[in-house]
């Protein structure tokens, strides 16, 4: 058997490359929906429906489990496929599968604090508050997740969101470095401009972003600290499979990589950022 890491496009490459860095025994599937690429444009119901199909997908190729490495489709779809999909689809496969995503791990990093925790809300005065700035998709910043979650947790953070309408899209499709880097400072800009200041951390709310994170260094102050969504999620994922054995990775070493889209070799952003060439197979 083996892992699913499901994205609209591109950007879950880097969640899959700190998996495999992480797990490399593991067998790995990695499905693109690039045809249907970005999501963070598209309505609710939609997104819901193209995840679903994603997973479906991934199941079929024989994925035990399935990471949902886009910010969006976790956002948007996850709690809802887990509550009135999963069980249903697992009693019909026939053998335990589930999904998981990307958000949770994001959320403990910039917390420390584990998921289950929630802030006893007494009243009292915050002494120093830091700013967490979050770069996503518009889908991602429209569900206010990382606001509502954060909150619960820690008092002492305040979120700010700076939505991302083109990015996605640029690095999906190659976009050369200066457009990028114009782009990506655009937004630094004006996330600081609606804060009052830079922020004190921020989070590449986008999975796609994560290529790009040199791009996003230089366009904040220096030194400010970036939340890695790969780095929590490899270390999420490895302490779930400790825990349930019952969703099983095999030891292959297999890697296969689908794509909705066109198959064939990916751009030079995609070669650049996984070390070499990568192609890849239809779905």
């Amino acid at each position: 058997m083996a892992i699913g890491v499901f994205d609209s496009g591109i950007g879950g490459l880097s969640v899959h490359k700190a998996l495999v860095d992480r797990l490399p025994a593991a067998d790995f599937v990695y499905l693109a929906d690039q045809a249907n690429t970005p999501y963070g444009g598209r309505p609710g119901e939609e997104i819901v429906d193209l995840t679903r199909a994603g997973c479906e997908r991934l199941f079929d190729a024989g994925c035990d489990l399935v990471v949902l490495a886009c910010n969006t489709a976790a956002s948007v779809a996850l709690r809802r496929l887990q509550q009135t999909w999963l069980p249903g689809y697992r009693k019909a496969l026939g053998r335990p599968v589930n999904v998981l995503g990307i958000i949770v791990p994001t959320i403990e990093a910039a917390t420390g604090l584990p998921w289950e925790h929630e802030a006893e809300r007494r009243g009292e005065k915050v002494e120093h508050l830091e700013v967490l700035g979050v770069f996503s998709t518009p889908a991602t910043t429209a569900s206010r997740v990382y606001e509502i979650e954060i909150d619960k947790r820690r008092q002492d953070v305040a979120v700010f969101s700076e939505p991302c309408p083109n990015l996605a899209r640029m690095i999906e499709t190659g976009a050369d470095e200066a457009a990028l880097k114009a782009e990506i400072a655009g937004h630094a800009r004006a996330l600081a401009t609606r804060i009052g200041r830079p922020p004190d951390r921020a989070i590449l709310g986008c999975t796609h972003y994560e290529i790009t994170a040199e791009l996003f260094r230089a366009a904040l102050p220096p030194g400010t600290p970036l939340i890695h969504q790969p780095d929590a999620t490899a270390d999420a994922i490895e302490r779930y499979l400790e825990r349930h054995p019952e969703y099983r990775a095999g030891q292959s070493g297999l890697r296969r990589f689908l794509t909705t889209g066109t198959p064939g070799r990916q751009n030079g952003l995609v070669s650049t950022f996984w070390g070499g060439p990568l192609d890849f197979e239809a779905a």
